[in-house]
């Protein structure tokens, strides 16, 4: 009977964690949580400006061939242009699929991204753009990026940093 009683008492005292264990245990996670989360957040927003920066680089890139396959049209003035779907038959100037679809739709990673400013001229009865400058803009200034980025035809990128595109500011 005392072996029974020994037992049953090195079962209670081996039992787990208190209460008052538990709630220190808690409250530690919840203020850990509380100085990650702010830091995610920025990660998450850094990571957005990234992939706008490198998608300003292939819209650029995809200008330049455009502007090689399509000489008689120059550069294009709008993403669909550089976009386009390949089972909807071979590459044409509305539809040169150059770009991946989310980005020739004008949303990607938290960006809206833009063809703007377009330089037009008419030879020989065909219109030719000869500039342009491409735009990429924060959905939500502060939340989904801090900078608003531009490139124009000579592939340098600037930044907005108040998230809009008024781009002075050369990025590294």
């Amino acid at each position: 009977m005392k072996s029974l009683l020994k037992r049953r008492r090195s079962l209670h005292n081996d039992a787990g964690f208190t209460l008052m264990e538990l709630l220190i245990v808690i409250s530690i996670m919840l203020i850990l949580m509380l100085i990650a989360i702010p830091n995610m957040l920025n990660l998450k927003s850094e990571a957005n400006e990234t992939s706008a920066i490198q998608s300003l680089r292939a819209i650029h890139e995809a200008e330049i061939q455009y502007q090689t396959e399509y000489p008689a049209n120059g550069f294009a003035c709008s993403l669909s242009a550089l976009g386009g779907n390949a089972s909807s038959g071979p590459p044409s100037p509305t539809s040169a699929q150059l770009l991946q679809s989310d980005l020739s739709s004008g949303q990607k990673s938290g960006y809206t991204f833009a063809i703007v400013n377009c330089t037009k001229t008419t030879v020989n009865n065909q219109d030719m753009y000869t500039s342009f400058e491409a735009t990429a803009v924060p959905q939500a200034v502060g939340k989904t990026g801090h900078n608003g980025y531009c490139l124009d035809m000579s592939g340098q990128i600037m930044k907005d940093p108040t998230g809009g595109t008024n781009c002075t500011v050369p990025i590294q």
